[in-house]
């Protein structure tokens, strides 16, 4: 088993707004969600968001070609920031849309480290013989019932990126980069220190990375704001192609702002 590679990828920014139907279910819920901290939702601020519910980012995601064409056996849906309304179990649904036969389960509460988590799980089941192939989903909507920092200050957007990932031959044979691991640390320079410096490394740093990373002379693809845990993933479904074709390997790298915690995913290319 040579491990995971990219197939497809699909990518998400700033959809439409729409209408929210379901507004009086919304709010008595986070009324009764909100009231044992003695807090209530913030209707201003929950009114004036863009609605645009995980279930939209997945169809959305779906409606592209190469993540639509796949039929995986797992599927995990990530997430650092809730959806605007809970009501739709949206793992289950995106792999209803996607074959129907995946196993599937969602990874959050774990701010930007999810899709990490989602990419060390998946290599594990491929190692096990028990996927061959996966889509990993990345979830991200800024339509919340109170203030969040990261949403008000920023500003963040709403965002999605897929990837679709699966075992074959080595890289470079029509396959994209190929998973290596992924890993934390607490700080860009103690991660980025555990990976040997090589020509023909790509570094794609998320916008949470701030300043110069010391010990990197090759080329550094920085992610611009707006995106919280979707960041480095729009990127890279954006660019996988050229990224896996052009170095011979991809360094993914970004800081959670509110953890501190610095996390890396490692990816090897066709390139050099």
């Amino acid at each position: 088993m040579s491990g995971l590679a990219v197939r497809a990828a699909a990518a998400v920014r700033s959809p439409e707004r729409r209408e929210p139907d379901d507004r009086a279910a919304a709010l008595g819920y986070f009324r009764d969600l909100l009231a044992p901290f003695g807090e209530k939702p913030d209707e201003e601020l929950f009114d004036g968001g863009r609605h645009v519910r995980h279930r939209d980012l997945a169809d959305l995601l779906v409606a592209d070609e190469g993540v639509g064409g796949s039929r995986p056996e797992l599927l995990i849906v990530t997430h650092a920031l809730p959806d605007v309304v809970p009501f739709t179990a949206v793992a289950p649904y995106l792999t209803d849309r996607l074959g129907g036969r995946a196993a599937n389960f969602s990874v959050a509460q774990q701010g930007l480290a999810a899709p990490f988590t989602a990419l060390r799980i998946a290599s594990a089941y491929a190692r096990a013989g028990r996927a061959a192939e996966v889509v990993i989903a990345v979830l991200e909507q800024t339509t919340l019932p109170t203030p969040f920092p990261l949403v008000r200050d920023t500003p963040l957007v709403d965002s999605a990126a897929a990837l679709v990932l699966g075992t074959g031959g080595d890289a470079g044979d029509g396959d994209g980069p190929r998973f290596v691991r992924a890993y934390s640390a607490g700080s860009p320079a103690d991660a980025l220190g555990r990976e040997p410096v090589e020509d023909g490394t790509l570094l794609v740093l998320g916008p949470w990375v701030t300043g110069d990373v010391p010990g990197h002379g090759g080329p550094v693809h920085r992610v611009v704001p707006g995106s919280y845990c979707t960041s480095l993933w729009l990127d890279l479904a954006d660019h996988w192609r050229e990224w896996g074709r052009d170095h011979r390997r991809i360094v993914l790298c970004d800081t959670d702002p509110r953890s501190g915690r610095t996390h890396v995913a490692l990816f090897t290319g066709g390139g050099g």
